[in-house]
């Protein structure tokens, strides 16, 4: 998947453990790690913004975009 979560090396600059953001913005610990993996498919855009309000970062510090000759839009997606 040509997006990347950043969400762990955002985390290690902060020096700020995942249980302790968890608890910060109101979420479960497994589902934090889900993100940090990249294995959802979708997340709120208040989550987010409460994860980039507690790091003191922006939403582009926790997600990347890796292009490959792979990608393509397909009709209906978005």
């Amino acid at each position: 998947m040509p997006v990347t979560v950043n969400l762990d090396v955002m985390l290690a600059k902060r020096k700020v453990r995942s249980n302790e953001l968890a608890r910060a913005i109101g979420i479960t610990e497994s589902n934090l790690s889900l993100l940090k993996s990249g294995k959802v498919k979708g997340v709120r855009f208040s989550t987010i913004a409460a994860i980039c309000h507690y790091l003191e970062c922006e939403p582009g510090d926790l997600f990347g975009y890796e292009r490959s000759d792979d990608d393509r839009i397909v009709e209906g997606e978005l």
